[in-house]
């Protein structure tokens, strides 16, 4: 078995009571993903020890942090992590190397990985900057840099780019991608953003009153009938593809995936370049026979794996297994009907829009 982060906590909160027991992959990013005070930060602060009353266990790849039944309880400063909140908690009477310098001198860290984790996320050129000359993106920069300096077996970042406004989002994206495809460093990601779980997510966990609704692979769970009516509007396939063709006469592109393949905007991207594609349940249909006449370009073929109740009695979600992905349709029930669909039947998912989110 690969190494897991276990996290069993209980915490009673002014709303509800938090109860949580999970073991999660030991790599990657792992986005806690709920409405606001669903106890998504209230997990963060009990890993990092921030939380007193918190009760359980906290283990990473066999050490333990915390275990009130062996009266085992680390400290936050004992704990090898790292945290960065929100907002970017920097000295603004230093510039951006006083700042990761003082982060070095109270911890273990050497300076060799602080060199490294500047090159790594770009910003050799701010070293000299004031504080209050950085863009929010540079600040959160730097505090990723001064988290990572501290060569932490674990990274929380407590909604990192809630309080950027979208072109500072945009600028911050591909950092955080880079900093989980080049570390083998496992992180709990908190957000409410669900562009964010698709862009930057390998494993999801859906929180809700202090409960966990659904955990696994980030594919599974937002195709999956057990998140669908938490999801909403946010429910759909999440897919890994390739680019296959490009078609110079139209600016399209054409992407692989395993079941099938779509045309999307051609964004400039190389053939054989790797990509994410983003297809929400509110944007496919289904036809049991092949289309014609029709300006939709998205047909691919599958099978109805499941046909469930949506958030209104008027709406359901079919399933439809496409070989080994799955696309997530929202159709009325009156269409479900009409068609006379089940479980097992060949259909056609036609795709009216298709996001591209890495």
């Amino acid at each position: 078995m690969s190494a897991q982060l276990h996290v069993r906590v209980q915490l009673p909160r002014a709303d509800f009571s938090l109860d949580v027991d999970v073991h999660l992959p030991a790599h990657g990013i792992t986005a806690l993903y709920g409405v606001s005070g669903s106890g998504k930060t209230s997990v963060l602060r009990a890993v990092a020890g921030l939380e007193p009353q918190a009760r359980g266990r906290v283990a990473l790849a066999g050490q333990v942090w915390q275990d009130d039944a062996q009266g085992i309880c680390w400290p936050i400063h004992q704990r090898p992590l790292g945290y960065v909140f929100q907002e970017a908690s920097l000295f603004d009477h230093l510039d951006v190397q006083g700042n990761l310098s003082f982060g070095l001198r109270r911890s273990a860290g050497q300076q060799h990985t602080l060199d490294a984790t500047i090159e790594l996320l770009g910003i050799g050129g701010l070293l000299k900057r004031r504080v209050q000359q950085l863009s929010g993106g540079e600040r959160q920069r730097v505090a990723m840099a001064r988290a990572l300096a501290t060569q932490p077996a674990l990274l929380l970042l407590d909604e990192p780019l809630a309080a950027l406004d979208a072109a500072r989002r945009q600028e911050i994206l591909p950092w955080l991608e880079k900093l989980r495809d080049e570390l083998q460093l496992p992180m709990l990601y908190v957000t409410h953003a669900m562009d964010e779980v698709a862009r930057l997510a390998d494993t999801v966990l859906l929180m809700h009153q202090g409960r966990v609704q659904a955990v696994g692979p980030v594919a599974e769970v937002l195709a999956g009938r057990d998140a669908s009516l938490m999801l909403g509007d946010d429910v759909g396939a999440l897919l890994d593809a390739q680019v296959q063709a490009l078609d110079a006469t139209w600016h399209l592109a054409q992407v692989a995936f395993d079941g099938g393949f779509m045309w999307l905007r051609d964004s400039g991207l190389a053939v054989g370049t790797r990509v994410r594609l983003r297809v929400l349940a509110r944007d496919v249909s289904i036809n049991v026979h092949p289309a014609t006449g029709t300006s939709i370009q998205n047909h691919v073929p599958g099978v109805v794996l499941s046909i469930t109740p949506d958030h209104h009695p008027s709406q359901v979600l079919v399933r439809v297994a496409c070989g080994p992905s799955v696309l997530v349709a929202r159709v009325t029930a009156r269409a479900v009907h009409e068609l006379g669909l089940s479980v097992g039947q060949a259909v056609w998912a036609q795709v009216k829009s298709v996001a591209l989110v890495k």
